[in-house]
């Protein structure tokens, strides 16, 4: 059973629990889980018992840096979603625009990185795939939910099994991607455009959308 350290509080605190963040985020990069706490207090500029006093233990400052990578990375996708997604009536552009952004912001060569050491890491340490999942794009998966749901009542999607077709959505999009990542290949500019506006027509071809 994992300890669960008391945090400390305050704009002093916050400031070092980030740069212990930030600092262990490029270690894990650089050196994999193997990095040590003695390097990532030198980076951060803290004492390796600051390290502990904030997270414990290298797991759970494993899992402060993959919700970190993420939010960075995603945080503004996800809101952006929503907000295209209730604001517009053109359902098209509102998934080529969330595509697009989960792509960009997914494919950088450090998100790219962590995303391998958390597949190497998820069998010893399982509680990193399900942190992966929340905090990714199935983030977006409410937006999708409450939009889908509304056009189907509306007569304007044909969509019998909402989970599995936000899963095909992703599949078509941006998963493609990060299969091509695992062999250190990234897919050129052209291909990425055609993946995100062809799959976003495919998607919305086989549900049987109806513009308004």
């Amino acid at each position: 059973m994992r300890e669960t350290p008391r945090v400390p509080t305050g704009d002093r605190a916050a400031r070092k629990r980030l740069a212990i963040i930030r600092a262990a985020r490029a270690a894990f990069v650089r050196d994999g889980f193997k990095a040590g706490m003695d390097a990532i207090a030198n980076e951060a500029g803290v004492s390796k018992v600051t390290v502990y006093n904030h997270f414990g233990n290298k797991d759970t400052l494993f899992l402060a840096v993959i919700g970190d990578a993420l939010e960075e990375a995603l945080g503004e996708t996800v809101a952006g979603t929503a907000a295209r997604l209730e604001q517009t009536d053109d359902l098209r552009s509102a998934l080529v625009w969330t595509a697009d952004a989960w792509v960009k912001g997914m494919i950088r060569p450090e998100m790219m990185a962590l995303r391998h050491l958390v597949v190497h890491e998820a069998r010893r340490f399982p509680e990193l795939g399900l942190a992966w999942k929340e905090h990714g794009p199935d983030r977006a998966r409410p937006a999708l939910l409450d939009t889908f749901r509304r056009l189907i009542d509306e007569g304007r999607l044909d969509m019998p099994d909402i989970e599995v077709a936000i899963i095909q959505f992703y599949s078509l999009v941006l998963y493609p991607h990060l299969i091509h990542s695992a062999y250190g290949v990234g897919l050129p500019p052209e291909t990425t455009k055609a993946l995100s506006e062809t799959g976003v027509d495919m998607f919305l071809a086989y549900y049987g959308y109806r513009p308004a």
